[in-house]
């Protein structure tokens, strides 16, 4: 089965082509500056080289016709015909509490992503358009979604409530969802895979900590919490969202500043994290630089960012009740040896050590990186969260046609 990958954002779309039966990846690549001057179509080649194509592409449909056109290209190409598709599956960002798992898209499907809009106003639509230009361009070729908040619906109660008053939750749907499920779902069971251990009778925290940055503390293959929330603002500090504030303390900023509703989503979202705090960069290798050079902002706001991953390690372990296996992923996780270690570092009462010589300088590989004494087996597993998206669209449309076939 051949699955296209579409993960559509408000100014970009990302893509892969899977040949899942040979278990290669076929193409990849994505749209930049979408609806916007100078936009561009930038992809890979089996060889490696990249291309960069530019053109105007006013909106989705124009974006992912163009892709479309492109896997079918004499020169670029990797298919001879459209009908080579055999399905396609969405990264959808917010399915409320109405998806726990990823499911076939029909009008049905359609209708409650639209219901939550509102919990995700600047992702889920673009995710559906994306979703509407696929029926428009390739009609008839099954769709999948798969929900980055799916993969948490199984935390406890106690775990997604705020203390606020019930009948707000029930009349909004205000509550801990979390994201980054299906990144968290893919390493875990990668990271038992590789372990050869029961990925059900497992206490494993996944940390997917880059640009934008979660936990999740997962028992016997189920996420019993997780550090964002009802948005991806919560827990940790990003590159350009200030995790966790007081509420109170927000509410002070925005009568200081006379800040509206729009203006304060900016501050937390787009101007905080570790921008706000050091002045240098959301890129996590410039802030290094700037902390190698002395800078003394750079060097708090590189405390605080490990500080939060420490801190939610901890309590994630004392809410699982122990911990067999810390996983680091994302593109710090992966590539930030530095930070691991400071992570790390101190945390041999809970059973973690550290191999510094395995750890240090090592980069986007999986990889074992905890001492052979640690109780606590410490792991590097780069995430694909696009094959988890081509996977489960394989798995549904298989089990429908199973089903079909009876």
């Amino acid at each position: 089965m051949k699955v296209l990958v579409l993960n559509c954002g408000s100014s970009s779309v990302k893509y892969k082509l899977f040949d899942m039966d040979k278990h290669v990846t076929m193409a990849q690549g994505g749209v930049e500056k979408l609806g916007l001057p100078g936009s561009f179509l930038k992809f890979t080649l089996p060889d490696g080289r990249k291309v960069i194509l530019e053109r105007e592409m006013p909106e989705h449909t124009v974006a992912i016709e163009f892709i479309l056109n492109i896997l079918k290209d004499e020169t670029y190409g990797c298919i001879r015909t459209f009908g080579e598709i055999d399905a396609v599956g969405h990264r959808v960002v917010h399915g409320g509490e109405t998806f726990s798992g990823s499911v076939e898209i029909t009008p049905a499907v359609i209708d409650k992503m639209v219901e939550c809009i509102d919990l995700a106003p600047l992702h889920n639509p673009p995710n559906l358009k994306g979703a509407r230009a696929m029926q428009s361009l390739l009609p008839g070729t099954p769709q999948v979604g798969v929900f980055d908040t799916a993969f948490h619906q199984t935390m406890p109660g106690y775990a997604y409530m705020y203390g606020i008053p019930y009948a707000m939750y029930k009349a909004y749907g205000i509550r801990r969802y979390g994201f980054h499920g299906t990144s968290h779902r893919y390493v875990s069971a990668r990271a038992c895979e590789i372990l050869n251990k029961p990925y059900e009778k497992q206490r494993i925290i996944t940390a997917h900590i880059g640009n934008g940055g979660s936990i999740a503390a997962i028992q016997n293959g189920k996420s019993v919490d997780t550090t964002m929330g009802m948005t991806p603002v919560e827990g940790l500090l990003m590159g350009t969202r200030c995790g966790d504030i007081d509420a109170g303390a927000l509410l002070y900023l925005m009568e200081k500043e006379g800040l509206d509703t729009k203006g304060a989503s900016d501050l937390i979202n787009k101007q905080s994290g570790v921008w706000g705090l050091s002045g240098v960069s959301s890129d996590m290798r410039e802030l290094e630089s700037a902390v190698a050079g002395g800078d003394k902002k750079a060097i708090l706001a590189l405390e605080v960012y490990n500080y939060r991953i420490k801190k939610y390690i901890g309590a994630y372990a004392a809410a699982l009740g122990g911990l067999d296996i810390l996983v680091f992923t994302g593109g710090v996780g992966e590539n930030q040896w530095t930070t691991r270690e400071a992570v790390c570092s101190g945390m041999e009462f809970m059973g973690i050590r550290l191999d510094k010589g395995k750890n240090n300088g090592m980069r986007g590989e999986e990889m074992i990186i905890s001492a052979p004494d640690s109780l606590v087996t410490v792991m590097v597993v780069p995430t694909d969260e696009e094959y988890m998206i081509a996977s489960d669209t394989m798995d549904i449309l298989g089990s429908k046609q199973k089903g079909s076939d009876r």
